[in-house]
């Protein structure tokens, strides 16, 4: 008995929706508990985990609906949008698939700033600048698809990509000035895959219940705006000095 392309579509979603509900959860712990201890790097290496399972589930998945657009979507068949192959393949195949490499990128790179910190040029490592070309790529496709399909979100979420691969170029080959460089770049990496995983859940999930807002820009703008303040506040507190109490 062969397994259609719709079944194994429909349990690599189970398999997603398991594995980025761990990460949806676990990646909090680090951001709002206690910086370097026990459970910030328990709870990290889950969400680390977790992340790349689930961007490697999502690579699936984007396949699996380029070669069956409509058999792995047969919920759309009668939307005025999301009927056509091209628009099932452009959204659910293309930009899955960047938002996928996204997010094993980020979470990959944000792992080695932290287990490389005794030799900053171990994340020049191959397999770290292999997944910078990949993410190139796909960025730069899912950038294409979008002016194919005339839609904005496609195009304007393809610029996280090359900025990604641009900070963490600058990075690899910038020697760090300091040890809190290295946890900055953490931060912007672990947080973004956070940021990721949130705006897939969100978009590609209110497809299956809400067609109709799935590519609202306000919709795609929660994750990203949240993260963004994140990010920002705690390398902030990263970079605050150290205030020492004098003696009296």
């Amino acid at each position: 008995m062969t397994l259609s392309t719709h079944g194994i579509f429909e349990s690599l979603v189970i398999m997603h929706i398991i594995t980025g509900t761990v990460g949806l959860i676990s990646v909090w712990i680090p951001i709002a508990g206690k910086k370097g201890g026990v459970l910030h790097r328990q709870a990290g290496n889950i969400f680390i985990t977790s992340m790349l399972t689930t961007g490697l589930v999502a690579t699936g998945i984007s396949i699996t609906t380029l070669a069956d657009p409509t058999g792995t979507h047969p919920h759309l068949s009668t939307h005025e949008v999301f009927r056509q192959p091209e628009m099932i393949s452009g959204i659910f195949g293309w930009m899955m698939l960047y938002l996928a490499t996204l997010t094993i990128n980020l979470a990959w790179h944000g792992w080695l700033c932290m287990r490389n910190k005794r030799d900053h040029k171990k994340n020049g490592a191959w397999h770290n600048l292999l997944l910078q070309v990949v993410l190139t790529a796909t960025s730069a496709n899912c950038f294409i698809r979008g002016i194919e399909l005339n839609q904005p979100m496609m195009m304007g979420i393809a610029f996280v990509g090359f900025a990604t691969v641009a900070t963490n170029l600058w990075f690899i080959y910038r020697q760090p000035s300091s040890p809190k460089a290295r946890i900055k770049e953490h931060i912007k990496s672990l947080v973004g895959a956070g940021i990721s995983v949130y705006t897939a859940f969100f978009a590609f999930g209110a497809v299956r219940l809400l067609p109709e807002i799935a590519l609202t820009p306000g919709l795609w703008a929660i994750p990203l705006v949240t993260g963004l303040i994140l990010i920002i506040y705690h390398q902030r507190a990263v970079m605050a000095p150290v205030r020492r109490v004098q003696p009296t």
